[in-house]
């Protein structure tokens, strides 16, 4: 059996850490709250739900009167927008007002916000938890890391700001 294919237990206390983290960093208001007349990155990934939900896929990256570009427009790859096209069906499924394509400008509730942080955590756990781990176990079958050095690593990644 190698070495690496074994968890450290700081592993389990990295990923705890990392959640508490993120679950911190939600208790505090973001960037741009209520200010007019672009409210913020909270704005911003509402917006592009917005757009993602409700617009054909050929109309995300371009200007037009459903999709003014100087609001806000979608600047990420298409794989970031698929993942606000997915968020953007699930925010209409729970209450379309919330992603309802120009109404919704500068939308806030405590509902959403909590609905954008969990979003966000949730993928944090099912997409970048799983890689950074996936990552430094694969980096290991080629080097002499322990599960302690992998632990750490991992750790350390998952609590960079930057990450």
């Amino acid at each position: 059996m190698m070495a690496s294919s074994r968890v450290d237990d700081v592993c389990y206390f990295g990923i705890f850490l990392a959640l508490l983290l993120r679950w911190g960093t939600s208790l505090y208001p973001y960037s741009g709250a209520g200010k007019q007349p672009m409210f913020g990155d909270y704005e911003a990934q509402r917006h592009w739900m917005e757009i993602t939900a409700n617009l054909p896929v050929h109309e995300w990256y371009k200007n037009s009167s459903q999709n003014d570009l100087q609001y806000w427009g979608l600047d990420y790859p298409p794989l970031t927008a698929y993942h606000s096209w997915i968020c953007g069906k699930i925010a209409s499924f729970i209450d379309d007002r919330w992603v309802a394509l120009r109404s919704s400008r500068g939308f806030e509730s405590y509902e959403h916000k909590l609905f954008m942080r969990y979003t966000a955590l949730i993928s944090d756990v099912l997409i970048f938890f799983p890689a950074i781990f996936y990552f430094w176990f694969a980096a290991a079958r080629s080097s002499i890391m322990k599960p302690r050095d992998i632990a750490v690593a991992s750790t350390a990644m998952l609590l960079h700001p930057g990450m």
